[in-house]
């Protein structure tokens, strides 16, 4: 009987693993599609947004 308890236990722990697992994949892909939306909403990528000159700073 013991052994079967504890079959269960383990077994109830994997998949309360699995499924937390399976909701921190789920917003991590949330949050990669709101970046993309709100990359492709913009009109300049961030790295044009400020340009360096050609020329070496005067002192």
């Amino acid at each position: 009987m013991f052994d079967i308890e504890l079959h269960r236990l383990r077994h109830d722990d994997l998949v309360r693993r699995a499924e937390a697992e399976r909701r921190v994949r789920e917003a991590v892909q949330v949050r990669r599609a709101a970046r993309r939306t709100a990359a492709a909403r913009g009109a300049e990528p961030e790295s044009h947004t400020r340009r360096r000159s050609w020329f070496a700073r005067t002192a």
